[in-house]
């Protein structure tokens, strides 16, 4: 019988996934810069390969974030949330942290290109007003 990965190494995965399509690295790349194949990289980023200390500080490196990124929120070995976990969003924004789509990153990527910070700060206030007003195709909760 298979054994399911290791939370934290999903965890990790997925965070390397995210980090990896944020700047607009193709696996085919990171795998290549690796001396891997994009299929190891797939199995790095569903967790189903465990990542090696010196694997993961050449992906920190290549991706531009120190190795620590990578654990941030990741559960502890018992299950609980780590302590940076408890500043994250609970829920549904959490749950939705784990399924970024292309328009995510489409949108986080134009909002990194943004170089007047109270433009930033007056778009982040424009969004949350628009997430917090219940649209007209939303049904019932």
């Amino acid at each position: 019988m298979k054994k399911a990965p290791d939370p934290v190494d999903r965890h990790v995965g997925h965070r390397v996934r995210v980090r990896r399509l944020l700047v607009g690295v193709s696996q085919e790349k990171l795998g290549d810069a690796l001396g891997v194949t994009f299929q190891q990289i797939q199995k790095y980023e569903k967790g189903t390969n465990r990542i090696s200390a010196s694997r993961l500080r050449q992906i920190a490196d290549m991706l531009g974030v120190p190795v620590s990124f990578f654990y941030e929120g990741a559960p502890r070995q018992d299950g609980t949330p780590s302590e940076d976990a408890a500043v994250k969003p609970t829920g549904e924004a959490a749950a939705h942290d784990l399924f970024w789509t292309s328009q995510d990153l489409q949108l986080v990527r134009a909002f990194q290109r943004i170089g007047d910070n109270q433009l930033r700060r007056r778009i982040i206030s424009l969004v949350e007003a628009i997430g917090a007003t219940p649209s007209s195709t939303d049904g019932p909760v």
